[in-house]
């Protein structure tokens, strides 16, 4: 089956950092197309970061990486913002497929 496990997510402080971790498996991860997407309360879902484009909140502060091996992805976070508290999904699309990860909460706050 399907499956992609965030994690990563947690309370941080503003200014600092945070790596979220997208496991994924029962499919070839490398013919999937993988990206980040977030969700504030009261807020639309909005990409984030994909392997070709960057949220223009998060350009230079955030980096998506893949890792084939690992089928993983991660989104390298730095220099969080309370604006960017969040929960944060994983996306792996290919076709007519379109899959979701459960979130991960993510809280910038002092």
């Amino acid at each position: 089956q399907v499956q992609l496990v965030e994690s990563g997510g947690g309370l941080v402080q503003p200014g600092g950092s945070l790596r979220l971790s997208c496991a994924a498996s029962g499919f070839t991860f490398s013919s999937y197309a993988m990206s980040w997407y977030r969700q504030a309360p009261g807020k639309e879902r909005e990409l984030v970061a994909s392997m070709s484009k960057y949220a223009d909140s998060v350009k230079g502060r955030f980096t998506i990486s893949r890792d084939t091996a690992k089928n993983s992805v991660y989104l390298q976070m730095n220099s969080l913002k309370p604006e960017d508290t969040a929960v944060y999904y994983c996306n792996a699309k290919k076709g007519g497929a379109d899959y979701w990860g459960q979130g991960t909460q993510v809280t910038v706050s002092s």
